[in-house]
């Protein structure tokens, strides 16, 4: 196969990324990237790695696999030759590896002035535990996010990794990334962007802060407005044993709410606060004497802001998610569309994810520019799968 560059749909057409391959949150952004049209180049190991690859990783989707041994001088050097027709660089190693490989900020910097530096890590760059091991987990456990999570007292719930790696992560090194990257159009100068996912997930539990601050907050699980400390912003089982989720916080939501299930002159006021025991066990019982079904076809639509829980394998063919194609099988596999969505430059997905690392090592190389590319498989500076 032959690929060009410049063919993305987005609003990023033409913005050339290099990524250093790594797993979570640094290949979640450059799909993000890549989704909006970026041209992307993912460099990986030699043989992948640990949670990284595969042909139905979508992580990886939208931008071909280059397979370089950078611990060769040589395979530096080819990096360092993508950097200096490149806008940005993603990486999310330990600090300091990219310095000893040959590719941290300086030596980027002194092949192209203007690059923006993109380092996502768990820890950040510096701080005692910056050089330490760490997963989503830990680090949003020091952010203090996890402590407060689930509704039962005993002990936190996690949300697999979605607070940490990609709400904390990934999200907020493309903020940092496009903000650098904007500002280096204007200076034309690069920098380093620092996403540390302890820093984001602070910042993305900016409104706990908040409530904390006023005084309108427990420092305890199930005990506040949005943990399930209030009946009415909360999950109930159904007759079937599945659940809906109830967050009918305003007043008007929470009369929706009360009319529609019928509980009108029976349910306690919305803040009666002495009688929440009373009231959610009354929302208990009265939504286990439907199925989930039911109870969907009676709320779905209504302001009652009513739902029913449905496992990932449903979503796609979820009515509303049908109406928007949120969800689209592409290369025979079934994955969410580029988000958010734009009304004059449409993203559109690309490349499906390389079935192994250095899928498309000659090809990419050479259409970047990277010159006598058969020597460098020849001499195992690359790899070509």
């Amino acid at each position: 196969m032959s690929l060009e560059l410049g063919q993305g749909t987005g609003p990023l057409r033409g913005v050339k990324v290099v990524e250093i391959a790594g797993i979570g949150p640094g290949p979640h952004a450059c799909m993000i990237l890549a989704d909006l049209g970026a041209d992307v180049i993912r460099v990986e190991r030699p043989g992948g790695q640990f949670l990284a690859g595969g042909a139905t990783m979508v992580l990886n989707r939208g931008r071909p696999s280059v397979a370089l041994d950078l611990k060769q001088p040589e395979a530096a050097a080819v990096v360092l030759e993508l950097v200096r027709d490149a806008d940005l660089l993603v990486e999310g190693m330990r600090p300091g590896v990219t310095e000893r490989l040959g590719i941290g900020p300086e030596q980027c910097r002194a092949a192209n002035p203007r690059l923006v530096y993109g380092r996502m890590t768990g820890w950040g760059q510096d701080g005692p535990l910056a050089t330490a091991a760490g997963h989503d987990i830990n680090y949003i456990s020091v952010a203090g996010a996890l402590f407060g999570l689930g509704q039962t007292a005993d002990r936190p719930q996690f949300p697999t990794n979605l607070v940490g790696d990609f709400g904390g992560g990934s999200t907020y090194l493309v903020i940092g990334l496009l903000a650098a990257l904007l500002e280096a159009r204007v200076s034309g100068q690069g920098q380093v962007v620092d996403a540390a996912i302890v820093d984001g997930t602070a910042h993305l539990n900016a409104m706990t802060s908040a409530f904390a601050a006023g005084g309108g907050y427990q420092e305890r699980r199930g005990a506040n407005l949005l943990d399930g400390g209030v009946p009415f912003y909360d999950v109930y089982e159904t007759s079937d044993g599945r659940h809906v989720s109830v967050g009918a916080l305003e007043p008007q939501f929470y009369a929706a709410l009360i009319r529609t299930l019928g509980l009108e002159g029976t349910a306690p006021g919305q803040h009666e606060t002495e009688r929440y025991d009373e009231l959610r066990a009354l929302l208990t019982e009265t939504f286990r004497s439907r199925t989930q079904a039911a109870w969907v076809e009676l709320f779905e639509g209504t302001d009652a802001c009513v739902a029913g829980i449905i496992p990932i394998s449903e979503a796609p063919s979820h009515p509303h998610l049908v109406a928007r194609q949120t969800f689209v099988e592409h290369e025979g596999i079934v994955q969410p569309q580029p988000a958010p969505r734009f009304s004059r430059t449409a993203a559109a997905l690309g490349l499906p994810p390389s079935p192994a690392a250095g899928t498309h090592t000659r090809d990419a190389l050479t259409a970047w520019g990277v010159p006598d590319v058969d020597g460098l498989i020849e001499r195992g500076v690359a790899v070509q799968v």
